[in-house]
């Protein structure tokens, strides 16, 4: 009885040893960085300056009901320059599916802006809409494209980080 335990903890062991090695994972690139500044560069997302989007509200447009907050932070360089860094939590539906193996699924995400116009008045809501596409393959999830009100701002370079930069 013994010998049989341990012949089947030993057998175990050893298939749970022969695992798949690194080079079979996927590789997760789904998080990107949003930075928003005027024409002139200067940084609009600064939570407390006057003339910057001191609300930010980002809304799942793909979500099952109409109130689906999706999470984002807002973080901040050594510069000073802020930016908010999403990294998943919005709806994802299959955009296309044509190649089985590399397969795009989309979010759309409303992103809306309130301007700090003095210390104490704001102006009205921006409302803007995010979309955001990703490719999926056996070796790869990352964000391919970003779109910002309709105009593509970011599409996917190897090795290179994800980083969109609005203008407003």
């Amino acid at each position: 009885m013994k010998k049989s335990f341990w012949g089947m903890l030993i057998g175990l062991l050893t298939l749970l040893s022969c695992g798949s090695d690194d080079d079979s994972l996927q590789k997760i690139d789904q998080i990107f960085n949003l930075y928003i500044k005027d024409s002139s560069g200067k940084d609009l997302l600064n939570p407390t300056k006057v003339g910057s989007y001191t609300g930010v509200s980002w809304n799942d447009e793909l979500a099952d009901t109409d109130v689906a907050t999706v999470s984002f932070s807002r973080k901040m360089l050594a510069d000073s320059t802020y930016y908010a860094e999403y990294t998943a939590g919005a709806t994802r539906v299959l955009y296309d599916d044509s190649d089985p193996e590399n397969k795009i699924y989309r979010s759309e995400i409303q992103v809306s802006l309130t301007k700090k116009t003095s210390e104490t008045t704001t102006a009205p809501v921006d409302i803007d809409t995010l979309e955001i596409y990703y490719r999926v393959n056996p070796s790869v999830f990352e964000v391919s494209k970003v779109y910002y009100n309709k105009v593509l701002k970011f599409s996917k370079t190897p090795n290179e980080p994800n980083e969109v930069t609005i203008i407003k």
